[in-house]
């Protein structure tokens, strides 16, 4: 059964500046057990929640399949960990996600490019190991709660101009 592994709702942006000088430091508390969704604004408490220039991307969902061994949100910046769901091949549809606490509609609107920061977070050669594996950015179409474990999952019909709206 597919599952959420891991969830991420950072209040900061830890990759500023270059990647040979690091990250900043991560905040307490920016992996957690379960996000709150709000449609056309993002996870709230993370850093792209209701900012304008991030509402169709304002949720990453990466696959678990897609990073080495060992590597985690907090190394990729990216907000929902899967696991069973082939994530990079669904851009133009919309990601249908149940945790147990009813669906929550992500439309899939483009891929996620990795960056030069990958090299410094994962290891060297990892930026070019992630192109077309990093994942997905996409606009939240409906509030809900996700939370790791198992997750039911359906994919619905392509995404419309509406964000807060998608046919199945």
């Amino acid at each position: 059964m597919p599952r959420i592994v891991q969830l991420l709702a950072s209040p900061v942006h830890r990759y500023v500046g270059r990647p040979a000088d690091g990250p900043a430091p991560a905040p307490p508390g920016e992996l957690v057990s379960e996000i709150h969704v709000r449609a056309g604004l993002g996870i709230v408490g993370d850093r792209y929640f209701g900012k304008p220039a991030h509402r169709d991307a304002s949720v990453t969902v990466i696959a678990q399949e897609s990073l080495p061994p060992g590597v985690d949100l907090s190394q990729v910046r990216r907000n929902i960990l899967t696991e069973g769901i082939a994530v990079d091949d669904l851009v133009g549809s919309v990601l249908i996600l149940d945790s147990g606490q009813g669906p929550v509609s992500l439309g899939v609107r483009r891929p996620a490019n990795p960056c030069a920061w990958m090299d410094a977070t994962i290891g060297p050669g990892a930026w070019r190991a992630l192109r077309g594996r990093g994942g997905v950015r996409c606009a939240p179409l409906t509030d809900g709660v996700l939370r790791v474990g198992p997750v039911e999952v359906r994919i619905g019909g392509e995404v419309t101009g509406d964000r807060r709206s998608h046919p199945l």
